[in-house]
């Protein structure tokens, strides 16, 4: 994620901030099932770009409960 991504997300609110994880968290789950049932991983670079961009999701939410 670029910082021009990060910068997109510090401009989310708090409740867009939480849609976005839980978006991303169900692609996690359907790439993981896929991967499962099909036993190939059709995108083996999403898993981290999925796993990092959450992280850094929950960060700003985290930064933003410790300012209040």
């Amino acid at each position: 994620m670029s910082k021009r991504e990060t910068k997109e997300l510090r401009d989310l609110s708090s409740e867009e901030l939480l849609g976005r994880i839980l978006e991303w968290r169900q692609e996690q789950f359907r790439l993981r099932a896929r991967r499962a049932v099909s036993g190939e991983d059709e995108a083996p670079h999403r898993h981290r770009i999925l796993r990092v961009s959450i992280a850094r999701a929950k960060t700003l939410l985290r930064e933003r409960e410790d300012k209040e």
